[in-house]
């Protein structure tokens, strides 16, 4: 785990799709890579390649065998907030009534009040 909404696998980093995870030096960042490592340790993990990259790094929906999507689990725990811009508002029904003003470092980035991440 790289953090909230990355993966490596190997050689290559995957961005889990259509969701924004405070990075590490932001509030909740540790929580965020904990909750990830959580969910996955020990399992295997399926990735569904989308055509889109971000920031070098190929984007996949993710998911454990039994079939939950990483991204719904990481949105539902309050650790991860929907980005309509890349998933359609796939996952805005699972935001915790808090998640945005928690996560608000990541729902001011979506909004273009803060560069994104390699800028």
């Amino acid at each position: 785990m790289v953090d909230g909404d990355t993966i490596q696998i190997g050689n290559y980093a995957i961005r889990i799709f259509g969701i924004d995870a405070p990075e590490m030096d932001h509030p909740y960042g540790r929580k965020a890579k904990s909750a990830m490592i959580a969910l996955t340790k020990g399992h295997v993990i399926r990735a569904e390649f989308c055509k889109d990259q971000s920031y070098n790094r190929e984007v996949a929906r993710c998911y454990l065998l039994d079939g939950r999507d990483l991204s719904e689990e990481l949105v539902r725990l309050g650790l991860a907030i929907d980005w309509p811009k890349y998933s359609n508002g796939c996952y805005a029904q699972f935001e915790t009534p808090d998640a945005r003003k928690k996560l608000w470092r990541a729902a001011a980035r979506q909004r273009g009040m803060f560069p994104p991440r390699g800028s």
